[in-house]
């Protein structure tokens, strides 16, 4: 079809080097679909880097600790991601061997691998003709043929995936997946691309009928919640602090942090005194206590907007098994808790 043959010749002259499009072995191509999911390459590369690196290979991934992931992924977010992806390095390297599921249906019982990934994996690493559908095909094939299914509904990602099917060429799954991506990363971008210079300025429909701006259609259902952080930051004599993981499921699960005291709204000076006082006056003797930040930092997620503030809390004597400054830093915290670290501690 000529919309797959201009695409894979726009590809072939346009396409960004990167390291996971040097080859077929599915351990550097699972990498990194999973890091690259709600992140951009840019972002992306220097974790990808890093992991294979320390990682070379899928049982060097597997024998790994936990916190060792979680701190190379530190920054990157979503961290469900980083510990799917320990559980399902120890799975291929202990059940199957170090041997990655060959098909797309085989990938998919693979625990972190949906169908994009899946997809990725089976074109890139074995050629099966099957189609990745993410983002960027959603919005290069809406645009293209002007489709008006709205894409945040279950059904939208079949009846894509079903056009992509029928544009791609059977002998030639990989090349045309990664082309119709990285049309979508580069030219067909989601503000104000450059239809001037595109290949398929003459026969995109929604440019023909002045549309762009408005494909692909997505209804916008997401409730943001508002959380109240409040962190203690203990000091003792000798500057050692104490912290804590978080076990609770949601966010930051299994990363670190300092005592929290989350609240509805945010609190003042006395409300954090009432809170050390009930908590920590059978342990502690609280010399003073100040507030590192007196405004909130924002820290915007998907569906929350935490504010958090830093409560830093001096101590008569010294923490039984207190932490110093250095061995504090060689523990996966979120971003926002190791840039307050880096910062002041």
């Amino acid at each position: 079809m000529i919309f797959s043959k201009v695409l894979i010749q726009w590809y072939l002259q346009n396409k960004r080097d990167l390291p996971w499009r040097k080859t077929t072995n599915p351990y550097p191509i699972w990498l990194s679909e999973i890091m690259l999911q709600q992140t951009r390459v840019a972002q992306g590369m220097p974790y990808f880097l890093s992991f294979t690196t320390a990682f070379p290979t899928v049982f060097d991934l597997a024998a790994a600790s936990e916190d060792q992931v979680l701190k190379l992924w530190q920054g990157l977010g979503y961290y469900s991601r980083a510990r799917n992806l320990h559980k399902t390095a120890q799975y291929i390297a202990t059940e199957l061997s170090g041997v990655f599921p060959e098909t797309y249906n085989d990938l998919l019982k693979l625990k972190g691998v949906g169908t994009y990934t899946a997809a990725a994996i089976a074109s890139f690493s074995y050629n099966e003709v099957v189609p990745v559908v993410d983002g960027n095909v959603f919005r290069v094939l809406a645009r293209y043929f002007d489709v008006e299914i709205d894409i945040a509904q279950a059904s939208a990602k079949k009846e894509f995936a079903a056009l992509a099917f029928e544009l791609m060429p059977k002998d030639n799954p990989a090349t045309f997946n990664q082309a119709i991506m990285e049309f979508g990363a580069l030219q067909c971008v989601p503000k104000n691309p450059n239809c001037g210079i595109c290949v398929f300025n003459e026969s995109c429909a929604a440019l023909q009928n002045n549309k762009v701006d408005q494909l692909p259609i997505k209804s916008k259902n997401v409730k943001v919640r508002n959380r109240f952080l409040n962190y203690i930051v203990l000091e003792d004599e000798t500057g050692n602090t104490i912290i804590q993981k978080r076990t609770d499921k949601g966010i930051w699960h299994n990363l670190y942090e300092f005592p929290l005291m989350e609240t509805e709204r945010e609190e003042d000076f006395d409300a954090i005194a009432s809170y050390l006082q009930t908590n920590f006056s059978d342990q502690y003797q609280v010399k003073s206590l100040l507030e590192y930040n007196e405004k909130s930092i924002l820290h915007k997620l998907s569906h929350q907007h935490l504010q958090i503030k830093f409560w830093k809390v001096k101590i008569e004597g010294r923490i039984e098994n207190g932490i110093d400054s250095e061995t504090l830093r060689t523990f996966p915290f979120p971003i926002v808790i190791h840039n307050f670290i880096e910062k002041e501690l």
